[in-house]
């Protein structure tokens, strides 16, 4: 358990990269479905963390554009999955004050489970405690290229326009704060296209344990870790 009185410097934004869900599964000779069903357990178990840790903004990876290229009856699966937990969740996340925001392209792709994706944002939308985003067919690129269409067909064109801040605001969720820490699950060391316009200055944490493994008590351990780090934001720091 995180002690807030001891320890205050608990991160804000949390951003977590869960990978894993398919070898949790191979390694117990089963189908990868079977990972992912008990992956969503621990995306439950860590919302709830992050509640009970005053955590304000927790960002998951759940689907990139590239995982379209999965099997097609893996990527079915994965769709219907999202379908039934975006619709059994809802009065869960709202007696938590949870806010669901989905980030990514609502393309066609989608279109199975927009619905869906709308009913949870709507009717989670006055959660207060805890602003739980879901990376669905997201691409850190995809954002970036999104926003400067965004801008380009707001004929903004002088280059002098062209700030960080305009280019922020046309973002899929508009000055968000970046995250302060980035977990990663399943022993990979790398971003894979997540949030890379947000996490110029986050801290990293990378853990072997995968991710249907990852509990609670790992999750903590990663926040005490942080707690301990001193960020510079590219400024040096003086002698004492």
């Amino acid at each position: 358990m995180i002690d807030k009185q001891k320890n205050k410097k608990i991160p804000s934004h949390i951003g977590i990269i869960m990978d894993g869900n398919g070898r949790w599964a191979k390694k117990r000779g089963l189908n990868r479905i079977f990972g992912h069903e008990e992956g969503v357990k621990r995306v439950r178990e860590i919302v709830e963390a992050s509640v009970e840790a005053d955590i304000k903004t927790l960002t998951l990876y759940s689907f990139s554009t590239e995982n379209w290229s999965r099997p097609e009856k893996e990527v079915k699966f994965l769709l219907s999955l999202f379908k039934k937990v975006f619709q059994s969740e809802i009065e869960d996340l709202k007696k938590k004050g949870v806010k669901v925001r989905v980030l990514g392209r609502r393309d066609e792709r989608v279109a199975p489970i927009l619905n869906e994706i709308e009913l949870l944002e709507r009717e989670t939308e006055k959660g207060s405690r805890l602003n739980l985003n879901i990376a669905l067919n997201y691409g850190g690129r995809a954002e970036i290229v999104d926003a400067v269409r965004k801008i380009i067909s707001k004929d903004i064109r002088n280059p002098e326009n062209i700030t960080e801040d305009l280019i922020y605001s046309n973002l899929y969720l508009p000055f968000m704060p970046d995250p302060d820490l980035l977990i990663r699950t399943g022993g990979e060391k790398r971003i894979s296209n997540f949030l890379l316009w947000e996490i110029a200055y986050t801290e990293l944490w990378f853990t072997d344990t995968l991710w249907p493994d990852f509990k609670k008590d790992e999750y903590f351990r990663a926040i005490e870790d942080y707690s301990r780090r001193k960020r510079k934001f590219g400024k040096v720091e003086e002698d004492a």
